[in-house]
């Protein structure tokens, strides 16, 4: 049984009726998995994440069986990752998108000192990948990226390859596993481009380990449909794109804003390491944006580089998704596999109030 990474709360097991195959059988979704990662016979899979986590999991069990050579990281660090693709001719590597920047902003000669050409095919997931991120590392190792978006419950799945990606710039693909739903609050349907919280009709039941109340807030009222608490919306060719956790929705003077464009922004920033944006209260407005960060090595924090930070958003952003002010940790909360511990951040400067309402 595998456990939610906890992101939202605390992890949950998530129980699913035992299989009708045999256990010697490859599950159905595993043989769909290995095709979608273009599995092949003798693979190098490089795994850099931990082995509780489901993609890690999936991606070890579906290297054994094909024959394959695992190499296991027991902790991301971004350059000893490419030296293990050179050394072990790595043809198979998952990541999130934090381990991907974090490759990206080594030194120039730390970057090319590897030969990766071994690499066939780099899958990422987790979260959704910052566009000047993707298309960094797209430059940088060809069109061998392959993204997925899903979840430990297995209630659906999207993928897109390079070419998908380059023509749908920020999605995260097309469903392939799962009917995809965009639903507003009452849930009625979104048009298309609009925004809403994402859904998908059950492909087959679950339920949260001992968990009922929650099992309930993650299905509709007549228990067909599931949701992550993820908000995207679907454009005309049928590729979804994120935008957010619903649970991380800022609502300022009003106005609903979702902190992922700002993060982005952040994220991409050559002096940042890790960025963090969230809601904090603000008497006059209920909730005002923030930006917490994390800087590289070299760059210590001060008036300055948050006046920089600031500016960099507002020259992309609409002037009431720019942070007010941004504060500076030597490290941000994030799982060991790369998934960000937002609500600790948040939840520091909502102490004292016993409602969001201000």
């Amino acid at each position: 049984m595998l456990y939610s990474s906890g992101t939202t709360g605390r992890p949950k097991g998530v129980l699913r009726p035992l299989p009708a195959s045999a256990p010697a059988e490859m599950l159905p979704i595993y043989r769909f998995l290995a095709g979608m990662w273009r599995f092949a016979e003798g693979l190098n899979y490089l795994s850099p994440a931990p082995l509780y986590h489901a993609a890690p999991h999936i991606g070890v069990n579906l290297t054994i069986r094909h024959g394959g050579t695992a190499i296991i990281m027991e902790r991301f660090d971004p350059e000893r990752a490419l030296a293990l693709v050179e050394r072990h001719r790595v043809t198979h590597a998952q990541y999130v998108p934090t381990m991907l920047s974090r490759m990206l902003k080594l030194p120039e000669i730390a970057r090319h000192r590897y030969d990766l050409s071994s690499l066939k095919v780099a899958i990422h997931a987790a979260a959704p990948c910052p566009v000047q991120v993707k298309q960094a590392m797209i430059e940088w190792w060809g069109p061998i990226i392959l993204e997925y978006y899903g979840m430990t419950e297995g209630i659906g799945l999207t993928v897109c390859d390079t070419a998908e990606w380059l023509a749908h710039k920020g999605t995260v693909g097309r469903p392939v596993f799962g009917e995809l739903h965009i639903l507003d609050a009452e849930m009625n349907p979104c048009r298309t481009g609009e925004i809403g919280q994402v859904w998908f009709k059950l492909g087959s039941p679950f339920s949260y380990f001992n968990d009922p109340q929650r099992t309930r807030e993650v299905l509709s009222a007549d228990g067909t449909m599931g949701t992550a608490g993820d908000v995207g919306y679907v454009d005309e060719d049928g590729y979804l794109y994120l935008t957010d956790r619903s649970s991380f929705m800022i609502i300022s003077g009003g106005v609903n804003i979702y902190p992922q464009e700002a993060e982005d922004l952040l994220i991409s920033h050559p002096k940042v390491a890790d960025a963090a944006v969230f809601g904090v209260p603000n008497e006059d407005l209920g909730e005002e944006v923030k930006a917490v960060v994390q800087l590289v090595s070299e760059i210590d924090p001060g008036p300055e580089i948050e006046a920089e930070l600031i500016a960099c958003c507002g020259q992309h952003l609409a002037r009431h998704k720019v942070p007010r002010s941004v504060d500076f940790v030597p490290q941000l909360p994030r799982s060991p596999t790369g998934k960000l511990y937002k609500r600790i951040l948040r939840d520091r400067y909502w102490q004292g109030h016993t409602t969001r309402i201000l």
